[in-house]
């Protein structure tokens, strides 16, 4: 685990909340829960750092910016919960068509008789 330096806060990365989810593209034949998934989830050796008034960043993005996290308020252990924000995040349509041809291709294979 990292080393807080002065006024830093530990943050941990979620999956979506109804908040960010709400809207967000599904393609046909996918769970919705699926969209609630960001590629970070579970990430816990972030930091951040608050500006002046205390506020840490309202979003955090990775890969140049293409998956985006939107903060959501603190947990029991004082850190600060960044949700997964599909409709922020650019990368989201592909990574779901990805997502709905992986679902086509199961259906297809339990359709034949396979696994």
């Amino acid at each position: 685990m990292a080393t807080l330096l002065r006024g830093e806060v530990r943050a941990i990365l979620q999956p979506a909340g109804h908040a960010q989810y709400q809207g967000a593209y599904c393609p046909p034949g996918v769970p919705f829960a699926e969209v609630r998934r960001g590629p970070f989830d579970g990430k816990t050796d972030i930091v951040v750092r608050p500006d002046r008034n205390g506020d840490v960043p309202k979003l955090m993005t990775f890969g140049r910016g293409q998956v985006v996290y939107e903060y959501d308020g603190r947990d029991g252990k004082g850190r600060a919960v960044y949700r997964y924000a599909p409709k922020l995040s650019s990368s989201h349509r592909d990574v779901m068509r990805g997502v709905a041809e992986v679902y086509a291709e199961n259906a297809l294979n339990k359709a034949k008789g396979g696994q």
